[in-house]
């Protein structure tokens, strides 16, 4: 498949073949494999049409499955992406929603919720994860898990294994597919369900030493909005400290002194970008280790593989690192599916897809029913190439980090220097609507301040058309989609 190729519509006949498989299928038991980055940008495969990092892994899955041109989070933040990814909820349903390590109710998941996992392990199936886990629960519903303490480290990282703390020599990526190499080799008989989570490619963005002088050869591209100036954006101005040439300096002893401003921001922007790529190299590296393992086990046309990241990530959009945002470098997140005997190859889905859906989702391919309280929908019918006719036309993003410690201050108490937040990127509490082609976003500790974007005239939403003449009817219609959406979803 073409890094460049527009989203295509499937072929009749590659629908009749996904049709027809579909009801063999449902007799099977498919192992399930999930594996989520952290903080892995939409457009950072080549499948996705970077024009300069090269990932021919998860190429490698695109042209064997579905590339979802349109998937996003409901809330940009590590902890509370992953609660979903688990659970099928929104943040204020599962109970994380901030990324605190504190033991504040407001970070932990609601006792006795569903899980995936805990469902199909009742169901029979061998359960693991290896890598990031980054909850303040214990993991539950795993007969094996090894997984990093808070955000572990990139070399010589500590491990939990089933309750017991071990130091494992080498580079994090590598290790954490050794260990999921581990158990997968004791899965027996049993279809096998596991969760392999890289800590690649989170801040420090530490590559394998093997992959450290990668693009070192050239610069890369700037994105449009580099040099963003905020201008009818008043929060995004006020946000400093998301400004990677602000916030991540201090990452590089080998910053040059004295550089002039704009060259000094050149010279971060291209380290932190491309250790971000090289990082990334190294999670296909061993992505194609794994495709390897499960071709020569002949287990590659019975195991389900979903790819994603528990959100995007802002690399020199704006001006910016991190995420948090309902701007969409943040709300996007990559994500893959192949299950050879879906029929479905080469395939590129426009429908939006949610991080709600993925338990869902595997719950449907395992044949496990699926719990009510879980919000998303399976996303089968489209990896099997039939889109329902009732299929969301929207999608609804709520980010609540310290909302909680906002409640009763003032305008002016939030303003004052002395004011502490749980976390340093001091980013407002908003929700938001997205359509096809609009955005709205409400800040709704600011008084009133909101956003629209047009999303077809202004893509790197630089432009905040809120209040404009002659986008009254749009802003009525948003505002009453936002209003039917949290309804839908029990958002207060």
């Amino acid at each position: 498949m073409s890094a460049s190729s527009s989203i295509t519509r499937r072929h009749a006949a590659t629908a009749i073949a996904g049709t027809a498989l579909a009801a063999c299928s449902r007799r099977r038991r498919p192992n399930i494999l999930f594996v989520m980055c952290d903080d892995h940008a939409w457009g950072e495969m080549s499948c996705y049409g970077n024009p300069v990092l090269r990932t021919p892994n998860m190429d490698r899955l695109a042209a064997g499955g579905t590339r979802f041109a349109n998937a996003f989070c409901t809330n940009s933040l590590c902890a509370p992406s992953r609660a979903t990814a688990l659970t099928g909820c929104y943040s204020h349903i599962h109970g994380v929603r901030g990324n605190s390590e504190s033991k504040d109710a407001n970070e932990r998941m609601r006792p006795g919720i569903a899980t995936w996992p805990k469902l199909l392990q009742q169901a029979g199936y061998r359960t693991g994860i290896t890598g990031k886990w980054h909850l303040n629960d214990q993991p539950e519903g795993f007969d094996y898990w090894c997984v990093l303490p808070g955000q572990g480290v990139y070399f010589d990282p500590e491990f939990i294994e089933n309750g017991r703390r071990r130091k494992i020599p080498g580079y994090v990526t590598d290790i954490t597919t050794n260990l999921a190499f581990q158990f997968l080799e004791q899965a027996g008989d049993r279809p096998f369900a596991l969760a392999y989570q890289h800590k690649a490619p989170h801040r420090p963005f530490t590559p394998a030493p093997r992959h450290a002088r990668l693009f070192s050869d050239r610069d890369l591209p700037y994105p449009p909005s580099y040099d963003d100036d905020y201008t009818t954006r008043r929060l995004a101005r006020e946000a400093q400290d998301m400004k990677f040439d602000v916030s991540l300096a201090g990452d590089y002893p080998d910053l040059p002194p004295k550089l002039p401003p704009a060259e000094r921001k050149r010279w971060i922007y291209q380290r932190f970008v491309k250790d971000h790529y090289r990082a990334i190299a190294g999670v296909d590296e061993n992505l194609g280790r794994v495709l390897d393992y499960l071709d020569k086990r002949r287990l590659a046309d019975d195991t389900l593989i979903l790819y994603t990241s528990d959100n995007g990530f802002f690399l020199g959009e704006h001006g910016w690192y991190d995420k948090r945002f309902m701007y969409e470098p943040s709300l996007r997140v990559p994500l893959l599916a192949r299950y050879p005997r879906s029929g479905a190859a080469a395939c590129v889905e426009p429908a939006m897809a949610l991080n709600i859906d993925f338990a869902p989702t595997i719950l449907d391919f395992a044949d496990v029913p699926v719990p009510p309280e879980m919000q998303g929908r399976s996303l089968r019918p489209l990896i099997e190439g039939r889109t329902p006719p009732d299929w969301r036309q929207s999608i609804y993003y709520t980010y609540f980090e310290n909302s909680w410690a906002l409640r009763g201050k003032s305008k002016e108490a939030m303003s004052d220097p002395s004011f502490q937040y749980f976390t340093a990127h001091r980013v407002s509490p908003h929700r938001g609507v997205r359509t096809a082609r609009y955005k709205l976003i409400e800040y709704y500790s600011e008084g009133g301040y909101w956003e629209l974007f047009d999303l077809e005239t202004d893509p790197h939403e630089m432009k905040n058309l809120h209040g404009t003449p002659g986008y009254e009817a749009i802003t009525a219609q948003l505002e009453n989609e936002l209003a039917r959406l949290r309804n839908e979803y029990r958002s207060t």
